[in-house]
């Protein structure tokens, strides 16, 4: 059965709601959130300063719905400049323990804080001395109990008709950790460099990739001088294939571009002008130290299509050139 099929058997009573629960569960868990926003207090400065101050790894761990947001903990922090790991409480028992040294810290996650499965490896971060931070939602539980930092969160329904299902518990959880590791993250210094050094791959890296990767280099760069005949400029702008030529002076500086546009805007005796007569003058230009994603903007913000990467803007002498198929083959544009 096809979803159009299924949706006409519906009636508009049912979508309306259908619509309206859903706005209701998303309600409920904003409100945690809110909930959420007024309950930090010090214990959160105090487990940021665990975080950085840590000489080897931030050890996450959590069972079942709060294991996965663990996991993600982990990585967001492994992203952001914080060594970390997640260890499974269960294989932990079962020798992963090992994976815990000295210098570590043990950041635990979960609901009830009472998940008899965290009993060996909160023992075993206290017998090496390790901090050890503890998210839940009751302060005497097992896990607060044993906790050096308790962050904990506020009473709350799950937005399951049961109660039951962990929604906005996990919602208030995955909050907290993204909180934790930007806190962190700014408290470092981590810079975009810094962030792109750590994310080479997927859209990120090709968003934080520097114009000089992607930049067309001089020998293949339209360039004339201001003196050429705009017969001999069109020549040059055909010829290379990217809509615009460079002019530039005889030390090599760009005093200016000539695009489609600046054609079409001077037809009139065109033949018989020179490069000068047309170009626009102080054209748009980007560093190759750019950031991929920033020279795109540029690109759009000024409705052009192309632009020359200058090195020195006091000599403003030209080394690349970049299109928007440029960025279009990156899959940004």
């Amino acid at each position: 059965m096809g979803v159009a099929e299924f949706s006409r058997q519906i009636s508009r009573n049912d979508q309306t709601d259908i619509v309206a629960y859903g706005r209701e569960v998303i309600e409920t868990e904003a409100e945690a959130l809110s909930s959420l926003v007024d309950a930090l207090d010090e214990n959160f400065a105090r487990a940021v300063t665990i975080l950085l101050n840590v000489t080897g790894r931030v050890v996450t761990t959590g069972i079942g719905k709060s294991g996965y947001i663990a996991r993600k903990f982990s990585a967001t922090l492994a992203s952001t400049g914080t060594p970390s790991l997640y260890v499974h409480p269960v294989e932990a028992a079962h020798g992963d323990l090992g994976m815990l040294m000295a210098g570590d810290a043990l950041l635990a996650f979960s609901n009830s804080g009472s998940t008899a499965e965290l009993q060996p490896i909160l023992d075993y971060a206290g017998k090496l001395g390790l901090p050890v931070i503890g998210i839940a939602s009751k302060s005497d539980s097992l896990l607060m109990r044993q906790a050096e930092v308790q962050l904990l969160l506020p009473h709350v329904d799950e937005a399951c008709p049961a109660n039951l299902a962990p929604t906005t518990s996990t919602a208030m959880m995955m909050a907290l950790g993204d909180a934790l590791a930007m806190t962190t993250m700014r408290a470092r210094g981590v810079s975009i460099a810094g962030f792109a050094a750590l994310h080479p791959g997927g859209t990120i890296g090709k968003r934080l990739m520097r114009v000089a990767a992607i930049m067309h280099r001089e020998d293949k760069l339209p360039f004339v001088s201001p003196d050429t005949s705009m017969r001999d400029v069109i020549v040059t702008i055909t010829s290379m294939s990217f809509g615009i030529a460079g002019v530039i002076d005889e030390k090599g500086a760009l005093v200016g571009v000539i695009t489609d546009g600046d054609i079409r805007r001077h037809l009139d005796g065109l033949l018989e002008a020179s490069a000068a007569d047309v170009m626009t003058c102080d054209p748009v230009w980007v560093s190759p130290g750019a950031f991929v994603e920033d020279a795109l903007t540029q690109l759009n913000k000024h409705k052009i299509t192309a632009m020359f990467a200058i090195e020195d803007s006091e000599t403003r002498r030209p080394v690349g050139l970049v299109h928007v198929h440029d960025f279009l083959r990156l899959g940004l544009a």
